[in-house]
């Protein structure tokens, strides 16, 4: 090969910072395929030329960086990385080395290799004393308390050593994942990317409580220190660790080649069975007093090697491309195909993100596309291998649930659904409406909307309207005590005003702060159905996009259906955004720094309720910039910019007058 010193500079540098996204950010940025890839051909260019080589190359220590954000803890023991290879010849040659290098008889020990974050956990007196990340093997971070909070992690071991460190991987199981995503969606928050990445950000978190709610498991796969007892091999180690309560990798004792190369076939094929993530399996010499003769390189244990399970792909024929509607009524398509087997299961079923993935594809049903399981977990389709159709899939114009128009986010690739009483969308769309800046109505938190739900108590938002306190009561976990609150909190709710119910209803583009201005300029729901886009486009602040968006929801059938049970509930449809007088009428606020005298939510109440608006960004066409203790650099934007600053005194000169 023809390497040069520029390239290899270059590689060094795209390494070193998807090192930086994996190991720091837990938001890789390529598979770890790929990463592996660029690796070994760093390591081919290292080889060939030795002068070249970086202090800084990810060859020449493990991945990682110590956080300022957590107390800093030196491992008594290093934890090492493994060496990675990819295909039975470098096992067997690896195995065939190991026999060359020890002259007794040995044997070996295979373990799947969990995709996690990598911990070590010390004992005291068989009693937890403290845990730390690997960060760059020889220094991590405190994350004692966090994995306090891991079910699995036992806090009291039995005939433990008086001291003992043990070495696990922290994971986050594949029901967990599936369960926090589900609970995300209906929240509205962000999904998690995968596993491993959600396990390694979970356990980094400040709040040991936020770490709690994610419910992490631990697996333990080796002893790093244990004073005053001495281990023969391995494999003893694993079982003395069982035997103390600790969860333990599974093993397979393995002498040959042969052996090796079967369990790694076997781990592989049976990676379905695990509650976890595998990116390959691991083969390690059994015998300790070994270990230590052949010691370690500078980065790597000499006794032990990583082989990676490589991404399987496989063609099939498509058979259907169906449409499935998310709890955000984002439309998905899925392509069904002949079944095939990858990475240890049977795959029916491939991704095909959207419809602009589909028409750079080409592909349609009849169809045969070359299919990849991405990270283990969701098989992708990768490409069209032989077009048997004609032209490509093209998405409904309408949802496949409920039958309302579809439209296309006009910043992205997505295509939603526009329908108010979709089914798809119910859970999210109902704990939106009762969420703190839409109707406010309390003790109505996502678990009680899908026990109602799971009830056949509610379908719709305004269905909460027509709860009453027997069937309410009579919902798992709710009681007349409960029930009587809610219905109670609900009848409250309907004096909530306009600009709440606007921001109840989900229409896009339509937040808290939208839905004041509109209340402010009409002030009831009627005057606002029937005003025109160009109507809506002179107030303030909203543009064409939301105005399109704001009639194009008002003429649904659906939200109609809607709007008629909310007004024979009840719920008021009046604007409550009272304004003192419009001294502020033009203005805009931006607010930065800490306030003495009133909250930020009052500040910005206060100026709304005098005509203004609040902003969250400095521009030239800001009014004032409302500043408290210590502001940041919002202060400095507006005196390069020449806004003029209010203190707080001025600011209640302002509202006194």
């Amino acid at each position: 090969m023809n390497y040069t010193i520029e390239g290899y500079n270059a590689l060094v540098e795209r390494l070193l910072e998807l090192s930086v996204a994996y190991y720091d950010n837990d938001a890789p940025l390529v598979s770890d395929f790929e990463y592996d890839r660029m690796n070994n051909e760093l390591k081919a260019m290292e080889a060939a030329h030795p002068e070249w080589v970086r202090p800084d190359s990810p060859t020449q220590h493990v991945g990682g960086h110590v956080s300022e954000a957590f107390a800093p803890v030196e491992h008594p023991v290093p934890l090492e990385s493994l060496q990675d290879v990819f295909s039975f010849e470098e096992v067997t040659a690896f195995v065939e080395k190991m026999d060359a290098s020890v002259d007794a008889p040995h044997d070996y020990v295979a373990e799947p290799k969990i995709d996690g974050l990598s911990v070590a956990v010390e004992y005291r007196g068989g009693v937890l004393y403290r845990g730390a990340t690997r960060g760059n093997g020889a220094v991590g971070e405190d994350v004692t308390e966090n994995l306090r909070t891991i079910r699995s992690l036992p806090k009291k071991l039995k005939n433990a050593p008086e001291r003992i460190i043990v070495r696990g991987e922290v994971y986050m199981s594949h029901d967990t994942f599936r369960t926090i995503n589900a609970r995300n969606e209906v929240e509205g928050l962000p999904l998690l990317a995968n596993p491993r990445n959600a396990a390694a950000g979970s356990l980094r978190q400040k709040d040991p409580a936020v770490c709690a709610q994610r419910m992490l498991d631990i697996i333990c796969f080796n002893i790093q220190l244990a004073e005053g007892v001495t281990y023969k091999d391995h494999y003893e180690t694993l079982e003395a660790m069982a035997a103390m309560g600790l969860p333990v990798v599974a093993h397979t004792l393995c002498r040959t080649p042969k052996d090796c190369g079967d369990a790694i076939t076997a781990i592989g094929e049976g990676r379905e069975n695990y509650p976890f993530d595998i990116d390959g399996a691991v083969i390690k010499l059994n015998d300790l007093a070994q270990r230590q003769v052949l010691g370690s390189t500078a980065k790597y244990p000499r006794w032990a090697v990583a082989y990676k399970y490589p991404p399987e792909k496989k063609p099939s024929r498509v058979v259907d491309i169906l449409i499935q509607v998310g709890r955000t009524g984002v439309l998905t398509p899925k392509a069904v195909i002949e079944p095939i087997r990858l990475a240890g299961t049977t795959v029916t079923n491939a991704t095909l993100h959207n419809q602009d993935f589909i028409e750079n594809l080409g592909v349609n049903v009849g169809d045969t596309v070359l299919v990849q399981k991405a990270g283990e977990i969701i098989p992708e389709v990768l490409e069209v291998v032989k077009k048997d159709s004609e032209g490509c899939f093209r998405f409904p114009e309408t949802c496949p649930v409920c039958g309302a128009p579809v439209v296309r986010d006009e910043d992205g690739a997505a295509i939603r659904c526009t329908g108010a009483e979709c089914p798809a969308q119910r859970l999210r769309n109902i704990v939106h409406f009762a969420s703190k800046d839409a109707m406010d109505i309390d003790g109505l938190g996502p678990a009680v909307v899908e026990a109602l739900d799971k009830a056949g108590l509610i379908r719709t938002p305004a269905e909460l309207y027509y709860l009453d306190g027997q069937s309410v009561a009579a919902v798992e976990r709710m009681g007349k005590r409960s029930a009587e609150n809610l219905i109670a909190n609900l009848e409250e709710s309907k004096g909530r005003g306009l600009a709440r119910l606007l921001c109840a209803f989900g229409i896009r583009q339509v937040g808290a702060k939208a839905a004041k201005v509109l209340a402010r300029h009409f002030a009831t729901l009627d005057e606002l159905m029937a005003a025109t886009e160009e109507q809506l486009t002179a107030v303030d602040d909203v543009g064409a996009v939301t105005a399109k968006y704001i009639t194009e929801w008002f003429a649904s059938e659906q939200s109609q259906h809607q709007i008629r049970l909310l007004r024979q509930a009840g719920v008021s449809f009046e604007s409550r955004e009272e304004i003192a007088d419009d001294r502020f009428a033009g203005k805009t606020f931006v607010l930065t720094g800490t306030l003495e005298r009133f909250t930020r939510s009052e500040a910005e109440a206060i100026i709304e309720r005098f005509g203004g608006k609040a902003s969250g960004s400095v521009s030239k066409k800001t009014s004032y910039v409302l500043a408290g203790a210590a502001p940041g650099s919002k202060l400095t934007k507006a005196q390069s910019l020449g806004v003029p600053i209010l203190t707080e005194e001025d600011f209640a000169k302002l509202i006194e007058e």
